[in-house]
């Protein structure tokens, strides 16, 4: 086993986004309405923040065509993908308008909501801060859907499956 200790400066970013895919984090996907209609992103950015009030957050990256979108949307949809929905994040890594997909309905605000999820979290935007390269988005949770089941998470560069037993 190697270790490496090195301050994370531009000679260093690969090593230090090989440090930080040693935190295995969800796969979501983060939809809204916007100006060109629905639009969504993949994310791993997401966490918890608070209880009382119920509040999210996630980070869209700056270098992002959709980042304008997501910073200014006043509502959007978090979910939380199943292991089955790999091709899911994958489609919407790549193209963020094609909602061409079974079973989408319309949630808070217009944000489109998909199916079979293993949770979803319809949100407000409540604060957007500055994040270096990413703007940190935070959203009061006005509605959730939740099932068990296991996940899908990224883990090294790589999507694997988080069992729920």
């Amino acid at each position: 086993m190697s270790e490496q200790v090195f301050t994370p400066d531009t000679a260093h970013q690969r090593a230090f986004r090989d440090a930080l895919g040693q935190f295995a984090t969800g796969v979501t996907v983060v939809t809204t309405l916007s100006a060109k209609g629905r639009l969504g992103i993949t994310a791993n950015s997401f966490a918890a923040l608070s209880l009382d009030p119920a509040l999210v957050m996630w980070a869209p990256g700056r270098f992002s065509r959709r980042f304008d979108a997501f910073e200014q949307a006043e509502h959007f949809a978090i979910h939380v993908l199943a292991e089955d929905q790999l091709w899911l994040a994958r489609h919407f890594a790549g193209d963020g308008l094609d909602f061409n997909l079974d079973g989408v309905t319309e949630g808070t605000g217009g944000a489109p909501l998909l199916p079979g999820c293993l949770a979803r979290f319809e949100c407000r935007r409540h604060a957007v801060h500055p994040g270096g390269d990413h703007a940190i988005v935070v959203g009061e949770v006005l509605r959730v859907q939740a099932r068990t089941g296991a996940g899908l998470s990224f883990f090294a560069g790589t999507y694997r499956s988080i069992d729920a037993g």
